[in-house]
């Protein structure tokens, strides 16, 4: 499989695992219908109406579309990372228990980890 070139700010997030700033992502504040899929494979990650405000300055869902989204034990030991499960693309962390909604789920993703289709 190819997979999307990715530029170096990119590469820190999606290959080595890193963290964009809060507030500072594309799609934290991004209200529109459409899908989001990953930018590394272009695998569809979530729906844009499983997307909430969490008041945390990244973009979060409460559900994920299919089993795309591969949950993986942090290497802190404390939190649990989410990976695409096509690529293995590092999206962000998900933490369950919060009720923020009525799933509970949080999947808090980078923006820079996604790109977002836009329904026609």
């Amino acid at each position: 499989m190819s997979y999307n070139q990715l530029n170096e700010e990119e590469k820190r997030v999606i290959l080595n695992k890193g963290t964009e700033r809060a507030f500072t992502g594309t799609y934290w504040d991004n209200h529109e219908k459409g899908v989001y899929v990953c930018k590394q494979c272009n695998t569809p990650l979530f729906k844009s109406d499983a997307k909430f405000d969490s008041g945390t300055g990244w973009p979060s869902f409460d559900d994920m579309i299919d089993s795309n989204v591969k949950e993986l034990p942090d290497a802190d030991g404390r939190r649990v990372e989410i990976v695409c499960s096509t690529c293995g693309g590092h999206l962000g962390h998900v933490f369950k228990g919060e009720c923020f909604t009525q799933k509970s789920t949080r999947h808090c993703v980078n923006s820079i980890s996604l790109n977002f289709h836009k329904e026609s």
